[in-house]
């Protein structure tokens, strides 16, 4: 783990930017300050169905981040793994949206662009929006076109057989038609983005002078 404090209780500005990035996405989930409550019990790392593949365990994930390091947390591939079941935000004693804290970490990667190399799954998920602001709808072919010249088109090979079949098959449309009015469909796209969402606030049950809660924030 890299160690990201210079001396106790004073983050690298770094971190600090990083950290103030993720706060802002995660201050839109309702109950977002409940990760400072965190038991470390582990519940939802043991409830989690892809933990096997991760190389941090959403129990360390809320560790790391109470810890002063994000910059490890977003490096991983552990965020982009995450299957958006919910069962450890369902399972956390103490309610932790732990699902919804790892949709906030991978705004704050893209937006910070950190990415994993070995694991593009934030190149797929930028084909398929922008696939979608271009023609209103989803094509499999363009959005794997679009992908695999991300990530090297040389990976398309290993997909050509399944794309044959579906093709054939008629599961595969190798041309996309734009939904009609698409400048309007776009208009309410960037209008949407320009909303502010309502904060819900929860009601924090520990005392924010208590040992090891004064340091997070």
């Amino acid at each position: 783990m890299k160690q990201s404090l210079v001396k106790p209780g004073v983050l690298l500005q770094q971190e600090t930017e990083l950290r103030r990035a993720f706060l802002e996405h995660a201050k839109v989930i309702p109950g977002a300050e409940k990760i400072k409550i965190c038991l470390q019990c582990g519940t939802c790392s043991g409830s989690c169905p892809l933990s096997y593949a991760m190389d941090i365990m959403p129990r360390e994930l809320i560790a790391l981040f109470r810890a002063g390091d994000i910059d490890s947390i977003l490096k991983s591939r552990t965020i982009w793994i995450c299957a958006s079941c919910y069962t450890c935000q369902t399972r956390c004693p103490v309610g932790i949206k732990v699902t919804d804290v790892i949709y906030a970490l991978k705004r704050t990667a893209i937006e910070k662009k950190y990415f994993t190399k070995h694991y593009p799954v934030h190149s797929l998920a930028r084909s398929f929006t922008n696939c979608i602001y271009k023609t209103g709808r989803l094509n499999e072919s363009t959005l794997m076109f679009r992908y695999f010249l991300r990530t090297g088109i040389w990976k398309s090979f290993s997909y050509l057989p399944l794309g044959l079949k579906m093709f054939f098959k008629g599961r595969l449309k190798l041309k996309s038609s734009k939904v009609k009015n698409i400048d309007v469909f776009r208009k309410i796209l960037k209008k949407s983005e320009a909303l502010e969402l309502p904060v819900e606030r929860e009601k924090i049950m520990y005392q924010p002078d208590a040992v090891g809660y004064k340091s997070v924030g």
